[in-house]
């Protein structure tokens, strides 16, 4: 059977792929330790997804008789191969965002006049904690093997946070045309 594969399906799809066998619970720990730092989705759809794809054919489903009745999803080597083929396929979506805060930002004349400067202060709290926190891991993953590939990902995360950091500094200090002249530089 056939099955129409969301960005969902490939996260589900490749979380088995890294973790082996996994509940949905499992996926959802683990798309909260990874992924969920920069792919939001409703993790309802982590519990239903795996039983879609599974009567897909693209992951196969164990169901645990006694105790909590689980049910564990393994990938089949359809899965695998539509991971693949999705992995290896050129990306032709634009970089997408989905910022609370930007968007406030867009609607600020709207506002009151010390809503934009308390924004600018909540949110380069928010940034700096997040680089910390990812700097954590960077030090805590660094240097092991395993995590290579995934350090990639952290890497991005974390330039993408400092340019972040670095507009909402120069918004608090009322020095956009700095944060222009520094970037055009």
């Amino acid at each position: 059977m056939a099955v129409r594969l969301s960005t969902t399906s490939y996260v589900v799809l490749g979380m088995i792929a890294l973790r082996g066998p996994s509940t949905p619970y499992d996926l959802k720990r683990a798309v909260g330790r990874s992924v969920g730092y920069f792919w939001h989705f409703p993790h309802a759809q982590l519990y239903n997804e795996p039983d879609r794809l599974t009567a897909g054919g693209l992951l196969e489903c164990e169901n645990e008789h006694g105790g909590r009745r689980r049910k564990t999803y393994s990938l089949t080597d359809d899965g695998r191969d539509a991971l693949r083929d999705w992995l290896s396929a050129p990306t032709d979506e634009h970089f997408q965002m989905r910022d609370v805060a930007e968007l406030k930002l867009f609607f600020n004349e709207v506002g009151s006049p010390g809503d934009v400067p308390r924004l600018a202060e909540e949110q380069i709290a928010q940034h700096r904690a997040r680089i910390a926190e990812y700097e954590r891991m960077v030090e805590r993953f660094g240097d092991a093997d395993f995590a290579q590939p995934r350090m990639i990902t952290l890497e991005l995360g974390l330039e993408m946070e400092h340019a972040a950091l670095r507009f909402w500094q120069a918004l608090a200090k009322d020095d956009l045309d700095g944060l222009r002249t520094r970037r055009n530089a």
